[in-house]
């Protein structure tokens, strides 16, 4: 396993240049271009407002802060599975035909999506500004500890999810599915107490919550992260990231015959 990583490690140019690639041609041809990557979320966000607050009356202080705080990590966590779980296959040419650790696919595509995160963060600190609530900093430091969790997370799933896909064509399908719903099983809509007490420990089994309630005490509740959050979140995402390199590391001796 430290091999392989060694070898990801080893074509780290080429990571970064599958990185600039993806990010150029995620919108090439399009007339608002990089603007999709804070329209699309801003979208959203519009329309679950909309919903959650003026027809459910969701009872959330400035409830667009807090939804806008969890969809722009619930975004590139989305994108992370569900084009992981084609990106093998779309390039199945250069597979079948260079020699290169094939995680490097997946590495490239989630780390061009996380890329896209970081800019839609200037949304939220935005929201943030503009909401008189203002940043705690010491909060902040944990940031970029939970960003990485996230990263380890979606990473871990992509590894999963690409190289099943490769002999199993209909996970596709089957992901576009789990995705809509599991957004609604993950605290971004709602507050985590506003869930009945005998259901609650289903919503933190859930590896996305304590990601999402991380950045909600961060940003929204100016707090300094609970450690049973980061700790569930760290370890979860920490044992999803090894179990998916190791089952992609299974199924892709054979990707090649297979495409």
């Amino acid at each position: 396993m430290i091999q392989r990583f060694k070898d990801i490690y080893a074509y780290r140019d080429m990571i970064g240049s599958l990185v600039r690639r993806e990010l150029r041609g995620r919108y090439k041809g399009s007339v608002l271009g990089f603007l999709w990557t804070y329209i699309n979320p801003l979208c959203q966000v519009v329309i679950y407002s909309v919903v959650f607050s003026a027809i459910f009356r969701v009872n959330i202080e400035k409830f667009y802060l807090y939804l806008i705080i969890g969809m722009m990590p619930w975004t590139f966590f989305n994108t992370s599975v569900q084009g992981g779980s084609t990106c093998i296959r779309a390039q199945a040419d250069m597979v079948k035909k260079i020699y290169f650790p094939r995680e490097v696919i997946p590495v490239s595509y989630v780390t061009s999506a996380f890329v896209n995160m970081l800019f839609s963060f200037i949304i939220v600190f935005l929201a943030v500004l503009v909401s008189g609530f203002g940043f705690y900093w010491k909060g902040m430091l944990f940031l970029p500890v939970i960003m990485l969790f996230e990263y380890l997370l979606a990473l871990g799933i992509a590894f999963a999810v690409s190289a099943v896909t490769v002999y199993f064509r209909d996970l596709e399908q089957i992901i576009s599915v789990v995705m809509m719903a599991w957004i609604y099983i993950t605290p971004i809509m709602y507050a985590i107490d506003y869930v009945p007490e005998q259901y609650r420990i289903l919503i933190v089994m859930n590896p996305m919550t304590p990601i999402v309630e991380v950045y909600h005490q961060i940003l929204y509740y100016r707090m300094m992260p609970t450690p049973n959050y980061l700790i569930l979140a760290g370890g979860t995402s920490c044992v999803v990231f090894v179990a998916g390199a190791l089952l992609f590391a299974v199924l892709e001796r054979n990707f090649a015959e297979e495409m």
